[in-house]
């Protein structure tokens, strides 16, 4: 069987500026231009399923007879699902392709969605957010190393920071279907309207080349298997360690506010929200949604731009005032006693 045929790395190109400021290279290649948008594509699916989960989390408690509790369990349980993913789907990537093992992520967090709408226990829900889970890291691994290995180094963060500003883009996307859904039609179609992404499937299979880092790799191998001990040299170990900690932490901060904003915004006040009506829950949610995007994309330009570690110094210098107000202010709302009994709108 002849070896694939690959193409030598791409040299450093012109570049022009966006409204006179940011970066841009003059050309795109087809390869460039369809990996970032399968990359951002998939992420902004899968924000789109994950935040529904968010979104109708009111109606979930309600209707299943959850706790709050239960509720930040099962969020909990799909991230955790999500580390595992990416470890798993990372090796699928190494041995079928970056191509493939997005496509197959895509496929399992698209059909778990739709299937937490079948749910009718606690348990049943937990199984399908878990598998949900599963391919919601797969997602975030795959796509993240197909644009990193088809995009320049000069220009690589930027495209980055365009693939995750589709997060936020999901996020909005999530906010509209649930508006106009699940007033009609209950929380039960709002995840069935999660199974949709599995049609980009079709489009990554026809359109979207392999990475050719990856198939220059099985060329000079003979086998696309690595192993994690790369990932132990004496090179890579702290910078890894180190950079893996700090977004841990992140992570934690990210979601263990994100993840309740849609309910804090539309749960009574008694309940510790803010008893707001869905539209303008929905209109909060777009808001922020936009400014998200920004916050995405402009940092990717910043990196290519300053470097990345100053980039992210200043992203937490940023993000930490900006929380704490936020944070405190739920802390001040849920300490508040409560003065009548339950009520769900």
């Amino acid at each position: 069987m002849a070896a694939p045929t690959v193409s030598p790395p791409p040299l450093a190109r012109p570049t022009r500026h966006i409204a006179g400021l940011l970066e841009w290279p003059q050309h795109v290649t087809a390869a460039e231009r369809r990996s970032l948008v399968a990359g951002g594509l998939g992420w902004m699916l899968d924000a789109m399923d994950v935040m529904l989960y968010s979104m109708v989390l009111a109606h979930l408690m309600r209707d299943l007879g959850m706790s709050k509790a239960e509720g930040g369990l099962l969020n909990s349980l799909t991230l955790l699902a999500s580390a595992i993913g990416g470890l798993a789907f990372g090796f699928l990537a190494d041995r079928v392709g970056r191509t493939r093992a997005l496509m197959a992520s895509i496929l399992v967090y698209s059909v778990a969605s739709g299937a937490c709408g079948l749910s009718q226990t606690i348990v049943q829900l937990a199984i399908c957010r878990f598998i949900l889970g599963l391919g919601m890291g797969g997602e975030w691994t795959t796509g993240a190393a197909l644009i990193a290995e088809t995009w320049p180094a000069e220009h690589r963060a930027k495209a980055l920071g365009l693939m995750q500003s589709s997060w936020a883009i999901g996020e909005m996307i999530a906010a509209g279907v649930v508006a106009l859904v699940l007033p009609s039609m209950g929380w039960r179609a709002v995840f069935f309207v999660g199974v949709l992404p599995a049609l980009v499937v079709f489009w990554i299979r026809r359109d979207v080349p392999e990475s050719e880092i990856w198939l220059r790799g099985r060329a000079t191998r003979g086998s696309s298997r690595s192993s994690l001990r790369i990932l132990w040299r004496k090179d890579l170990r702290r910078d890894g360690l180190v950079a893996t900690a700090m977004n841990a932490c992140g992570m934690f901060g990210y979601w263990g506010l994100f993840t309740w904003i849609p309910a804090y915004l539309s749960l009574p006040v008694e309940e510790g929200g803010r008893g707001l009506g869905l539209m303008k829950t929905t209109t909060w949610l777009i808001v922020m949604g936009m400014g998200k995007w920004l916050g995405y994309a402009l940092f990717g330009f910043f990196a290519d731009s300053v470097g990345r570690r100053r980039s992210y110094v200043a992203y937490l210098l940023v993000s930490a005032p900006a929380s704490s107000p936020a944070s405190a202010r739920s802390r001040r709302s849920c300490s508040r006693p409560r003065s009548a009994p339950p009520r769900w709108g």
